[in-house]
């Protein structure tokens, strides 16, 4: 006996997100269509996390945009090890921190740069460099400049591993560009971290996030226009994490009339 497909009275919702809502049912189950779907994104995601990090293109494509690589690893050998030991991708392996400890240091950077692997390497590939290319757009105005280290790609890297590089560098503070965990829906969101002060031992308090950096999320320029608007923040008050509220964004207000219809306006 065939099941009819009942669909959901939402379903007409599901043009402005990627969310699984208003499936439809067959029966007690959800369609096999939608069924299908759910085990294709759980591949990609289950792909995401396993995939290898192109470290060649990802450097050629920063390097066009005329900022300089260095290439680094992280203690975790390999990507069973970086899933099993959350620990060993927070920190540089041997030959990767002898390799920063060369480097000229004569003057100290206002900000290091590092793009991770993370939890998905496919995040980095498509949108490591052209969230780069929007910042240094936004950041060309400033009148002061700044001073910023090669952008250090590191294979198996944690958020973390950030502290132990812009340490390492004297780095002012460290802007961490890493492959967030896949969603069923996202298998390719980027997460961008800020730390003033980089060193071992620092927490996510002390971090500021801006998450799911990607066309379908938040797009490059707005992506760029807060991480530039952060960075400049940081800097004047030498501070980051739940010391520095983000309030690049405009202020929303909620107002109703006498009708109790309600209207969001941009605070003045």
């Amino acid at each position: 006996m065939d099941c009819v497909v009942i669909t959901n009275p939402w379903e007409h919702l599901r043009r402005h997100t990627p969310a699984r809502i208003a499936l439809g049912r067959s029966g007690i189950s959800i369609p096999t269509a939608q069924q299908l779907a759910f085990q294709l994104a759980h591949a990609q995601a289950r792909d995401a996390v396993h995939r290898p990090l192109d470290m060649r293109a990802t450097a050629d494509a920063i390097e066009a945009l005329g900022v300089p690589t260095l290439s680094a690893h992280s203690a975790a050998p390999d990507r069973a090890s970086y899933l099993q030991r959350p620990d060993w991708g927070r920190q540089l392996d041997d030959a990767s921190a002898q390799a920063l400890a060369a480097m000229p240091g004569a003057q100290a950077p206002d900000l290091a740069i590092v793009v991770a692997d993370g939890l998905s390497a496919l995040a980095i590939e498509r949108h490591a460099a052209p969230f780069l290319a929007a910042l240094l757009a936004e950041l060309q105005a400033d009148a002061r400049a700044w001073h910023m280290t090669p952008a250090v790609l590191v294979e198996q890297g944690r958020v973390a591993i950030g502290d132990d590089i812009g340490e390492r560098l004297g780095a002012r503070m460290v802007m961490v560009l890493i492959g967030e965990r896949p969603g069923l829906s996202s298998p390719d969101s980027m997460g961008i971290y800020l730390t003033w002060a980089p060193r071992r031992g620092r927490n996510d308090a002390e971090r500021n996030c801006i998450s799911n950096v990607r066309p379908e999320g938040q797009d490059y320029p707005e992506a760029a226009r807060r991480a530039a608007w952060l960075l400049r923040a940081a800097r004047a008050g030498e501070r980051t994490g739940v010391a520095l509220k983000d309030e690049s964004a405009p202020v929303l207000r909620l107002e109703h009339d006498d009708a109790h219809d309600f209207t969001l306006t941009q605070a003045r």
